[in-house]
């Protein structure tokens, strides 16, 4: 099976930190973000892969050239403009062979979840299938929410509804199986009122016409919008466990104390009297003056810390 990733957004929400790199290239524990969303989908089988990128992204195609860790085939299509995910899927629709995964580069679910939709979109012989979450209703606004029945087949979906307007409390993440029927109706999307050509749209085309169109919930998810959710994505993959630790500073001065769980990354240089951790990723030629403390941290490639500063709870780059 094919999986299509939509890896070509700024990030801006994550400014600073995506000033000199995209939202698919920022790192949890090492590796950038739209790795570990591949991660979860070649665990479950898939091994060729469609990627939309952005014509500025350089930094994501010599990463997966060099570097990457995935035994995959990736082919990449630049979207010139971002004018929404409709408009990015129908950039890739010409290399898609069959049934194919559409995930965006900063949504997390657990690899179970993955494993789940699949098995329902076979199961049912679907044209198509959501990954669901339950929300919060005052969140509604920001996504897309579904109207479904008892056998969660879904009637509706609306792409951020205006208050007092949301069908139920169902958001569809960003994660979907399709069948090749819902490529004949992109041509068919409008822009929206935001000049987007919105992917839900298409999918509510497929359901007025073809219908087939299910969910499968998850009870939690990891979503990469804003400084606070890098926090937690490394956080969470520092204390599961799954990654080998890396403790590789350049230098480390004398009375530093290192706690883990802990990643630093090579050419750090860490000056004495510091306490470092727990919960610290160190992101590669970071240096640290004298008289530090960091925890509950990510600090990012190339920055800077001054002497006797501390550093809790943030990201700094």
């Amino acid at each position: 099976m094919q999986a299509v990733i939509l890896a070509a957004g700024k990030g801006s929400r994550l400014n600073p930190i995506t000033l000199n790199r995209t939202k698919a290239m920022v790192p949890i524990l090492g590796r950038p973000i739209v790795e570990r969303v591949m991660e979860t989908l070649t665990e479950n089988g898939v091994r060729q892969f469609i990627m939309v990128v952005s014509r500025e992204d350089g930094e994501v195609g010599t990463y997966f050239r060099e570097q990457t860790q995935l035994d995959v085939d990736i082919r990449f299509v630049i979207q010139t403009e971002r004018l929404g995910m409709a408009n990015a899927l129908s950039l890739a629709a010409p290399y898609i062979t069959g049934t194919f995964i559409l995930s965006a580069c900063d949504n997390l679910t657990p690899t179970e979840h993955v494993a789940a939709l699949l098995s329902a979109h076979s199961a049912r012989q679907a044209n198509a299938t959501l990954s669901l979450m339950e929300i919060d209703p005052s969140m509604a606004g920001r996504t897309g929410v579904v109207e479904l029945d008892d056998d969660y087949q879904i009637r509706r979906i609306v792409e951020k509804p205006a208050p007092g307007e949301a069908p139920s409390n169902i958001a569809s993440l960003p994660l979907y199986v399709f069948s090749k029927r819902l490529l004949d109706y992109l041509p068919q999307v409008k822009p929206s009122p935001r000049g987007e050509y919105e992917l839900q749209d298409a999918i509510q085309m497929l359901i007025d016409h073809d219908g087939g169109v299910s969910g499968v919930r998850t009870e939690n998810r990891l979503q990469l919008t804003n400084a606070g959710d890098l926090l937690a994505l490394n956080r969470h993959y520092l204390t599961t466990g799954g990654d080998t630790p890396q403790l590789a500073p350049r230098t480390v001065g004398q009375h530093t104390h290192l706690i883990t769980p802990l990643r630093i990354e090579e050419g750090t240089t860490i000056g004495p009297g510091c306490v470092i951790g727990p919960r610290v990723y160190i992101e590669r030629n970071v240096k640290i003056g004298s008289d530090v403390l960091i925890k509950d941290a990510v600090i990012l490639r190339n920055t800077v810390i001054e002497d006797g500063r501390q550093v809790v709870g943030e990201v700094v780059s």
